[in-house]
């Protein structure tokens, strides 16, 4: 009887060492998965950023290959109060949230638009900028004067942006069939507003101006803002550490006048939010 009950006994230590195992092995890969990105950021010395680094003049390479711009001065400077360096990482903006995801970097700072659907999939920050998004069309355009007039027009458009899914979403139904031809590039859609391949484009004219400038466009922007959109900085969702640091950076640098001097830096003006 005696040899009975040490077997059973033995039986469940066994059975409760193996459940333990488990438990620990799970919380183990539960912990691991999240993380703290925050320290790790720390603890590596560098903050990898994302962004297109052609869209001048908030982030592009300068005469030196290096890159510049508003997002960049951003990023410089909340990786210099973290205490570490900072990496860009260069990327087409329909391929940003795939290079998140698959942690090519710890966050974008790309102008990317807080919208519902992408808070779905990202955590952001509170709002950096504002932008005004008007409709773009050749000088000697004077039929085109809003977005009511889209209507059997050929519209350019950044591909995977909060632009394009305005359009397809939301105008294409209000205003009647257009046809929507995307972009990877501002530069390339202003050389084909220019020379007439596409009717009108809709973006703002801070992210315009310098490639007007450069290339000598024959552009101007008409009516009324279509929107006014407003980016954040984008982290992959369970990072709260991270999210909360980067949101108390970004307060401080706009209290301590740092965020007012990058702003009139790069667009010759005081930030109107």
């Amino acid at each position: 009887m005696k040899k009975k009950y040490s077997y059973l006994t033995l039986v469940l230590l066994v059975a409760f060492t193996l459940i333990l195992s488990a438990c620990g092995s799970k919380d183990d890969k539960t912990s691991e998965k999240n993380a703290d990105l925050l320290q790790e950021i720390k603890d590596r010395g560098t903050l990898k950023v994302g962004l297109m680094g052609t869209y001048q003049p908030y982030n592009f390479l300068n005469d030196k290959k290096e890159m510049d711009g508003f997002d960049a001065d951003i990023a410089k400077e909340l990786a210099k109060r973290l205490g570490v360096d900072v990496e860009f990482v260069s990327q087409e903006f329909s391929g940003m949230v795939a290079g998140l995801q698959t942690k090519k970097f710890d966050a974008v700072i790309s102008q990317m638009t807080i919208t519902d659907e992408r808070k779905k999939q990202m955590d952001f920050t509170e709002p950096y900028i504002t932008n005004n998004v008007k409709v773009i069309v050749q000088e000697k355009n004077n039929t085109v004067k809003s977005v009511k007039d889209f209507k059997g027009k050929n519209i350019g458009v950044g591909l995977g942006t909060n632009d394009e899914t305005y359009l397809r979403t939301e105008l294409l139904p209000e205003v009647g069939d257009f046809t929507i031809k995307t972009y990877d590039d501002v530069i390339t859609s202003l050389k084909d507003l220019d020379s007439g391949r596409i009717d009108a484009t809709i973006n703002n004219m801070y992210a315009l101006k310098p490639v007007v400038e450069k290339n000598g466009f024959k552009i101007k922007a008409v009516g009324e803002p279509v929107k006014s959109d407003k980016a954040g900085i984008a982290i992959r969702k369970g990072n709260e550490s991270l999210l909360k640091e980067l949101n108390k950076h970004l307060a401080d640098m706009k209290q301590d006048g740092t965020y007012n001097e990058i702003f009139v830096k790069w667009f010759g003006e005081e930030p109107q939010e």
